[in-house]
């Protein structure tokens, strides 16, 4: 086979390869996930000699807290979901049944089954309404409120426990006054932003739009969010586009056929020369 020939062969190899990968590399760059909020620290390591930056982002931490059946329950039980929070108290006239109404729409577009017997998708989100008067919201409250509202308890916790382990979640985990549109009281949470967390238990967002549970527009980034969520890859763990190339089989088969077609090609034009 001559140089030009062998050329020609590696070409025909390698283009559906490249777009492949340059059309994935776009597609992956052309979506803006969800950003970090807080950080911790801000410190600097090495990677290859050099010298970068290292974030070290605020991790929520743990709560243990009592949903609407009366199950003891921790954050840190949620396992590899996005976690969607909202401020409420059953007894409020005036905000809190819209935040309630928009969370069971948020609920309800994380569906499968398609059209004829959908159920709610637990594995994606884990919505959680946390009462900032739990000195009323007991256990039964909270019950009766949820059935009033027709909560599925499946993957949405209604949550009381002590004012105290409440307060400081909300301020020094969530910071949930950070990025309200408007003031948050300290002595009384009420507020209609939505907080976001990643598997991770990051808080993430968008600084132009923090989520609002009273503005459709706003709720419908926040679902695009989670699924944006879902889809970020672990940056700790290998690259495995070798091994997508590898599990392509369409794309193998187009260079089997651009192959056999280029050495049928060579060879009709060898019995013509000769």
């Amino acid at each position: 086979m001559t140089k030009k020939a062998l050329l020609a062969l590696m070409i025909a190899v390698l283009i559906p390869v490249l777009c492949y990968l340059v059309l994935k590399k776009t597609s992956e760059s052309a979506v803006i996930v969800p950003r970090k909020y807080f950080f911790d620290n801000v410190g600097t390591k090495e990677v290859r000699g050099k010298r970068v930056s290292d974030t070290v982002w605020h991790k929520t931490a743990n709560i243990r807290l009592v949903n609407q059946l009366g199950d003891t329950v921790n954050l840190y039980d949620i396992k590899g979901k996005a976690i969607v929070i909202d401020l409420f108290f059953t007894h409020c006239g005036s905000i809190c049944p819209r935040l309630t109404k928009s969370m069971a729409k948020l609920q309800q577009s994380f569906t499968t089954g398609g059209n004829t017997r959908q159920k709610i998708d637990t594995s994606v989100v884990q919505f959680i309404s946390l009462s900032i008067d739990p000195e009323h919201d007991s256990v039964p409250v909270l019950k009766e409120y949820a059935d009033r509202y027709n909560v599925n308890p499946d993957n949405w916790w209604l949550l009381t426990g002590n004012r105290d382990s409440i307060y400081n979640f909300i301020f020094e985990e969530l910071k949930i006054d950070k990025l309200s549109q408007e003031p948050v009281s300290p002595e009384f949470a009420h507020t209609s932003r939505f907080a976001l967390l990643d598997k991770d238990y990051v808080e993430r967002g968008r600084y132009e739009q923090p989520y609002s549970g009273l503005d459709s527009v706003s709720l419908g980034v926040l679902a695009r969010d989670i699924g944006l969520l879902m889809l970020e890859k672990d940056k700790t763990k290998p690259s495995t586009v070798f091994t997508e190339i590898i599990n392509l089989s369409w794309l193998w088969l187009i260079i089997a056929v651009l192959v056999t077609g280029f050495v049928w090609y060579m060879s009709e034009r060898r019995k013509i020369n000769g």
